[in-house]
Order: C-alpha cells, then sequence, then structure tokens
C-alpha cells in the first residue's frame, strides 16, 4: 500500500471539516494592523480571537524596540544553538528578569513554547518515573506526556481528590521503581478559562512526594497583582517547582521559558533536545521581548484595562443568560447547548462575521467535548466598551435566531463553493 494513500479520505477529526470552506472556516486571514479591529474577507470585523491581552503586539515603543533591534542586528545573529555558538549577554539578561519577576531563582529561554514544553517533560522524567496530569491539559503537555516510557495517570479536570487517588497509584509504582513523580497542570485553562487548582494540588506535597510543573501561557502577565501569573495569583510561587510560559499571549511576541531550581534548569540546559539541537532566538526577538517584558511590568495600566473589559464582557454575558461556564480569568467561552448541527453552527458563524462584523473562534471536538459548540472570546487591553457592547447585541440576537430555528440546515449561499478554491465573500 502506498503510504499516502490513506490521507486522500482521512484528515483526522479536526480535518473532517476541512470542506467547510478553507480560508474561511479554516485557515482565515485577518488583515492590517493587529487590534481589536481588523479585516476579514475584505471587511472590517471586531476581533475576539487573538491573544494580544495587554494590547503589546502594536503598541509604539515595543513596535520602536522590534524596529531598532532589527537594524542593529537583522535576524540571523545569533548564528547556531546558544551551547554552541548563540548565546549572548542579552538572552542572559532576559533569563534573569524573567526569573526575577516570577519570583524563582533561576529561568531559561524556549524558542516556541509548544516544542519547548514537549521537550521539558521528555527531558525531566526517565521510564522509572511516573507522570500524573490534568485531563483537559493543553495539547503540548499531552505530546510531551505521549513520548514518557514509564507510567502515567490523568486526573479527572480540576479534581483535587482524582488527583490524590492518581499520586497514590503513582507512589506505589515510584516506591518499587525508586523513581519520582511529576504533576503537570495549568495556571489558566485556555478553552474553558478555569484557574487550575495549583494551590491545592501543591498542599498534597505535604503527604506524597512529588514536584509541580506548571504551564501559565494564559496567565503570565494577566493573573496576580503584579501579573506575575498563577503563582502569585493563589500565592502559591514556592509550591510550584518548574513555572512555564510562552511569550505568544500577553507578550505578544514568539518564545518562552522555563523558571525554577538552577539545578534543574543546568541539566535541561544540556539535555533539552529542542533547545540544544536548534538555533538560538534571533536578537531582536530578545530585545523585543525585554521590552515587553519592561511595559509588563511597568505599566499596571494595561492590565486594569484588559480587566475592565474582562469584567464588562463578561458580566454582560451572564446578565444575558449566556452560559460563559466557571471562568475566572480573560478567557471568555460560550457554550451554545441543544444539540445544533453542524450547519446551525456554520449560519450562526458566518452570521457573526458577515452581518455583525464579529470575528470569534468557534471550537469543536476534539478540541472541547463531544454535543458542545463554543464560541471562544478573547478580551484584551485595547477593546473598547463600544466594542463589547456591539458583541453582547449580536450575541443576544443571534441566539433569538438559534431558538427561534431560524437558520437553515445548509451552507450560507454564499459559501457554496468549490471546497478547494479558497473563499471570496
Amino acid at each position: 500500500m502506498d503510504l499516502f494513500a490513506k490521507f486522500e479520505n482521512r484528515l483526522g477529526p479536526i480535518g473532517d471539516h476541512a470542506d467547510k470552506v478553507p480560508g474561511y472556516f479554516s485557515f482565515p486571514k485577518l488583515e492590517g494592523e493587529i487590534g481589536n479591529r481588523m479585516k476579514f474577507q475584505g471587511q472590517e470585523r471586531i476581533v475576539w480571537s487573538l491573544n494580544n491581552y495587554l494590547g503589546l503586539a502594536n503598541h509604539p515603543e515595543v513596535r520602536k524596540a522590534d524596529e531598532e533591534a532589527v537594524q542593529r542586528f537583522g535576524l540571523a545573529y545569533p548564528m547556531g544553538a546558544r551551547m554552541m555558538s548563540g548565546n549572548s549577554n542579552y538572552h542572559e539578561q532576559l533569563e534573569k528578569e524573567l526569573a526575577e519577576f516570577v519570583g524563582k531563582p533561576d529561568a531559561m529561554l524556549l524558542n516556541y513554547g509548544y516544542q519547548g514544553m514537549v521537550s521539558a517533560i521528555d527531558s525531566l522524567v526517565s521510564r522509572h518515573d511516573v507522570i500524573v496530569y490534568d485531563a483537559e491539559s493543553h495539547a503540548c503537555i499531552l505530546d510531551g506526556v505521549r513520548l514518557h516510557a514509564g507510567k502515567r495517570f490523568v486526573f479527572k479536570h480540576n479534581d483535587v481528590a482524582d488527583c490524590e487517588k492518581q499520586l497514590s497509584r503513582a507512589k506505589a509504582i515510584t516506591d518499587q521503581t525508586g523513581g519520582g513523580i511529576l504533576v503537570i497542570t495549568e495556571g489558566v485553562f485556555g478553552m474553558s478559562g478555569n484557574q487550575g487548582r495549583v494551590a491545592e494540588i501543591a498542599k498534597l506535597k505535604e503527604k506524597y512526594d512529588f514536584r509541580l510543573f506548571v504551564d501559565d501561557a494564559h496567565g503570565f502577565g494577566t493573573m496576580g497583582k503584579s501579573g506575575a501569573g498563577i503563582g502569585e495569583e493563589q500565592n502559591c510561587i514556592d509550591g510550584i517547582d518548574l513555572y512555564f510560559s510562552t511569550f505568544a499571549k500577553s507578550m505578544a511576541s514568539i518564545g518562552g521559558f522555563i523558571a525554577g531550581d538552577p539545578r534543574v534548569l543546568k541539566f535541561l540546559r544540556y539535555n533539552m533536545r529542542s533547545q540544544i539541537f536548534a538555533k538560538s532566538l534571533p536578537m531582536p526577538l530578545v530585545l523585543g521581548n525585554l521590552k515587553r517584558l519592561e511595559l509588563l511590568r511597568s505599566r499596571p495600566e494595561l492590565r486594569e484595562k484588559l480587566w475592565h473589559n474582562v469584567r464588562r464582557l463578561q458580566n454582560g454575558l451572564r446578565e444575558r443568560g449566556f452560559d460563559i461556564g466557571s471562568t475566572t480569568t480573560p478567557v471568555t467561552p460560550v457554550f451554545l447547548h441543544g444539540n445544533l448541527s453542524l450547519y446551525e453552527t456554520t449560519q450562526l458563524v458566518f452570521d457573526l462575521r458577515e452581518n455583525y462584523h464579529i470575528f470569534c473562534s468557534v471550537v469543536l471536538y476534539p478540541v472541547i467535548p463531544k454535543g458542545l459548540i463554543m464560541l471562544r472570546l478573547i478580551p484584551t487591553a485595547v477593546h473598547t466598551d463600544e466594542d463589547i457592547d456591539l458583541t453582547l447585541k449580536a450575541f443576544t440576537e443571534v441566539r433569538a435566531k438559534l431558538e427561534a430555528k431560524a437558520y437553515p440546515q445548509e451552507l450560507p449561499p454564499q459559501l457554496m463553493v468549490d471546497a478547494t478554491t479558497p473563499a471570496s465573500v
């Protein structure tokens, strides 16, 4: 059998929706300056799909720092992996400042968040060790766990009692193998907006011997009094052994970092294959991230504006009877119930984009459980009260159409094009 033959009719659970107008529902193109309003299909939309929490993507000081760094260094410098020839004083400065900000003694830069998390997990555990992790962990955690040659146990999402149950199972194994236990959870879950029960899990160390690794991609910069993340928010910085975040959210950049015990980070610097065999972060990204971190620390008004918008949006949705789950973070899911058909969902999203000029992400299985449709809104510091009020009005009207069964069970006529041709509405 030809290896490639199986790809003709098999695209996977997400790819099964690929024929629903590529370029419109999958791989859409947002154009113009990154902000609260951008162009999609040639028309302005209010955009709720970007993790630009603090509005740093197009902050004038950030743009200036990025431009000056490119002019000074170009994109090539430094050449090579950090261990060989790609280190610099600026890389080390960024690591030092990140560690200080999140309350850890040391930090290590990562080229990419996803790749870094996968590789870190792979490096931290051996076949004698056991991993215990949250059922709704991000894909980068799941992929890292899959590389593990030893035992792994999953606990029900945010269920501390079940976490303890899995820890007990893990302990029974490590008592025999002499291995250790690594618990992995998230600070803020990017789909539901729930905070991970990090402080409660950390308290289980009083009974069980384990290390806690927290992915705080959505919490860094947004949670805590100073924006230092979930450890600050839940007053459990010391209980987190390894703290991870990406620059792709609040920092609106590329890369990531792990902060924690210098002994562990020294080991990772010499053993994380995704870092020792990859080119170092280019200097413009390093200098740009230094500027972003400076603004994150020194401009509390950015975080205050973010949270003003979060409260206005989430309170407005709740007051209108929408199910936004139990989010206590900027991530704002809107769950639609009633066994909606794929066509109704398609019509709804089309209506929001074309008639109400609102662009938000629609999330389906396998990202969320079967039977649910979720519209995911990410408020940022650059959204306005007008953006929020227009969105609340639109959602209310669209829900009324759903309840009245006003959406036909077919694709919108404007989107009935050859699935191999990008939509052009």
